[in-house]
Order: structure tokens, then sequence, then C-alpha cells
């Protein structure tokens, strides 16, 4: 296509100007996962996975594949499973957790059908230091808890996420679950090339992350967090992940991602076309929580621009994308004209060729992380590109339809006002404690307000009773002060 530039050179500068920004910042991206190594397991760790970690399921469906994911759960020996459920699904959910384990795994149940609210009333019923929310069918491989507790050795990580892989539904993977891991090879790439330039991260995925329980159990983000609204007028159940990670970062929390075969989870993705509605749900998430986090709360400049900057590209990428083959589109419409009439030379189905070659030479170079372990998946590069353009149009419809917060893809969840004001009549039996938890909660003799074990006291939870708690809204969430105004450091050590 270069000899294009005899007839009209300028046509060629902005598309040549698109390429070359956009494949500059692949290759940066590409040198930063390369240079990147996930947190080495301590010789003598500070956390142990048998004291420390609960691990809350938040569910309504689960089915024989629970089952397999509990087990995957239990290799890494945690202290607790919470499966949080609505009321009419205790009995099927209790007997699943009955064949499994049902010393270590226990089924709790909220009015409505709501994630957020679920998610809420497992963090009210924690008792460890480290809370681990997972999918209900995410499988873990034997060593990922060591591997993200290893990351909490750092006082100041509070979100640790993972790596992740599709795991097929059937005996062999449909088309929308090659697409589903060609998107996750990628995500992979991203993630931790952001941890490693600037320690940031656009999402701790929700399918497995692990976040410090002093900071969920706050009474302002169990708030927030359940009374999450869009423009102050669509309540959100889904991009609860989304709403984590951006009160890690606005709160002086860092964040880790361990992208390791280590702590590689499998997932399972939608076998059908129902991946497309998947798809249109978390690209309206990332919408909102994107433009939330670059012009609303704008925490995410000074704490981790090159993550900003990855958030502004995501923003743009639908046009970028989509000028390519309007571009190609005009070079064809000029090359049916005759070159004394001001066409171009070259045939039109010559300047096609050119392009779908370009698109199959690029696209497969980005997926030779996934093509290096399954390279029988290149016959879908095709469908990956053709993808690629309907996930441009629909980010751009997305984005004219923020309003709508339904999740698209389950049936049964509940009405997220009621949902709403459960949690608030719940929240009225223990406004005068907002530390209050389940009868029994408690092993800590020396602090009966601390759902923690013993340790140095660190914690806010284990402060005296004449100590005067006082937290800013953002930057030292994970310190605190005296009644003398004396800043004492709040986290873990033993």
């Amino acid at each position: 296509m270069l000899y294009l530039t005899a007839d009209s050179f300028p046509v060629f500068v902005p598309f040549g100007i698109i390429g070359f920004y956009r494949y500059l910042w692949f290759l940066i991206r590409v040198a930063a996962w390369w240079t990147y190594r996930p947190v080495p397991i301590p010789e003598n760790p500070t956390y142990v996975a048998s004291e420390d970690v609960t691990i809350i399921v938040p569910t309504i469906d689960a089915g024989e594949e629970f089952k397999e994911a509990a087990h995957s759960w239990l290799v890494g020996k945690p202290k607790e499973i919470l499966i949080i459920t609505e009321e009419k699904m205790l009995g099927p959910l209790q007997d699943l957790a009955n064949q499994v384990d049902p010393e270590r795994i226990r089924v709790l149940t909220v009015p409505f059908a709501n994630k957020r609210l679920q998610m809420s009333h497992g963090i009210k019923n924690c008792t460890t230091d480290i809370i681990v929310f997972a999918d209900d069918d995410a499988i873990w491989p034997p060593t990922l808890l060591p591997y993200v507790l290893a990351c909490f050795e750092d006082q100041q990580v509070g979100g640790v996420g993972t790596s992740q892989r599709v795991q097929s539904v059937g005996n062999r993977m449909t088309v929308w679950e090659v697409l589903a891991a060609f998107r996750l090879t990628i995500r992979n790439i991203e993630i931790s090339s952001s941890t490693h330039i600037d320690g940031g991260i656009p999402c701790l995925s929700g399918r497995t992350a692990a976040y410090r329980t002093v900071i969920l159990k706050d009474p302002e983000f169990l708030h927030g967090f359940t009374h999450d609204f869009w423009l102050g007028k669509y309540q959100l159940n889904s991009g609860d992940d989304k709403f984590l990670t951006r009160w890690m970062v606005s709160h002086g929390w860092n964040t880790q991602v361990q992208v390791c075969k280590e702590a590689e989870l499998l997932s399972t993705m939608k076998p059908n076309w129902r991946f497309l509605k998947q798809v249109l749900r978390w690209t309206r998430n990332t919408w909102r929580s994107d433009l939330r986090s670059l012009f609303m709360e704008r925490y995410i400049w000074t704490q981790h621009p090159y993550v900003a900057y990855t958030m502004c590209d995501k923003l743009i990428n639908p046009f970028t994308l989509l000028v390519g083959p309007c571009l190609v589109s005009y070079l064809v419409y000029k090359s049916t004209i005759p070159v004394d009439a001001g066409g171009y030379h070259l045939p039109w189905w010559n300047i096609v060729l050119s392009y779908v070659v370009w698109l199959s030479a690029t696209r497969t170079a980005k997926l030779l992380p996934h093509l290096w372990n399954r390279p029988q998946d290149i016959i879908y590069v095709p469908a990956f590109i053709l993808f690629g353009y309907y996930f441009a149009i629909m980010k751009l419809y997305a984005l004219c339809t923020l309003h709508e917060t339904g999740w698209g893809t389950r049936a049964g969840i509940g009405d997220i006002g009621a949902a709403t004001a459960a949690i608030d009549a719940g929240n009225e039996k223990t406004a005068n404690n907002p530390y209050s938890q389940p009868a029994g909660a408690f092993s800590n003799s020396q602090n009966p307000l601390s759902p923690f074990r013993d340790q140095v006291p660190l914690s806010p939870y284990r402060d005296t009773p004449g100590s005067t708690l006082s937290y800013s809204n953002r930057g030292n969430a994970n310190r605190r002060t005296d009644e003398e105004g004396v800043e004492l450091q709040v986290g873990y050590a033993r």
C-alpha cells in the first residue's frame, strides 16, 4: 500500500500516525509484560490461609461446577468458605456444601438476589484478616492462595488480583470461548505491564480477588458499595470489582497482580452468543467506572498515570479502530475513478487485500502468547478481527446506554431498590455499633470488638475504648491518629 503514496501522500499521514501510535504503545506494553515478575512467596509468611483467609462466594444458581471449584479452593486450606445466596436457594446450596465440606463451608442467605448485597453480607460475617471473593465456577491451582497472600507482606497493598484462563464448558471450545480466551490473554499482558510500570491496574477482576478485611469492614465502604448510583439516579448491581478497585486508589491503598501459572485460575465463559451480552455488561461497567476515575475522582492521574493513559486510550479506541475501514473504503472509492480524473492507479482488490494482510499479521502478533499454547486456535483469528470491529461499535452503543444497569445474562436478579431497602433495614439494627458481628463470631478475649485473631495491635478494630479514630478521604486510609493527634500506622503484622 505504500505505493499509493505516489498518488496522494497526505491521505496516508493519519493512517500512519494512528498505526505508529497504536503499535508503539503495544511494544511498550509487551516489553513491560516480558520484564514483569510476580511477587515470590516469603520463607516465613505473615499470613497463613488456614488462619487468615475467608473465601466469599456470592451466587444464585451454582450447580455441579461449584463442587469442582470448591474442591480446588479447599486445597489451599482457607479457614472458611462463605456461600452467600438468596433464601429460596438455601436448600440446594446447602446440599452442595455438605457434599464438599460441611465443616469449612457455610451457606448464608439474603432476602434478595443482589450481588453487592450478598458480598456485603459476607463481609459482615467474615472473621479473618483477608477476604477472597471468587466466582462459583473459578477453579484455582493449588498454589494460588500462597501467591496471593505473598503480596500482602507489603503493608500498603490493599487488594490483589490474579491471571486467568478460559476453561471449556464442553469437550472443545466454541468460537465464543476462544474469543473470550483471546481477550483474557490480552488482559493478562495489560495488567502485568501496568502493574510493572506504575503499580496500578484498571480492574481487580471479580472472578478472584483478595482484600484486607479492615478496608471492607469500614462502614463508609459498605454504605458506598451498596448505594452506588450512576449519575445519582441509576443504582448499580454489577461492576462491583470496578468499585473495589477505585476504592483502593481513592483511599491510598496499593494493588498488586500475580500473573503466573501458580496463580492462574480457570473460569468458564458463555459458550454461545450470550457471551456478547456479558461483554456488553462489562463494557458499560468499564465506561462508567473509567469516566468516574478520570474526570470525577481523578486520583488515578497522580497515583497511576500509566493506568490513566490506558483508560484514556480505551475511551478513544473505538474511534481510532473504525478510522481504518473508513479510510480503506475511501481509497477503494478513489481507485474506481480514472487516474486522469483524480483517482488512484491501484485496483480496489489490491487495497483490500493489503489491508486484510496487515490486519491478520498484526492481530496474530498480539495473540502469540495464546497461540503458543493453543496453536490450533489460529483459525479463529479472522473471527477475532471481525469481533474487534463489532466490539468497537458495541462500545459506542454501550456509551449511549449507560443508564441500563441490568445484569443481562442471569435471570432472577432481584430488584436493586428492594435489596438496598433490606440493607438499610438491617443497618438500623446496628446503628449504634457499626462493627457489630453475628453472635459467636468473636474469639478475641482482649477486645470483643475485634473480628481478628491476636496480632500486634495495628488494626483500627483493636483500639482501646478511649481512642478516637479519624480517617482522611484519601491518601492516609492506612493511618490513624490518637486523641493527641499522633499518627499511628494501621496495618497487620505478627
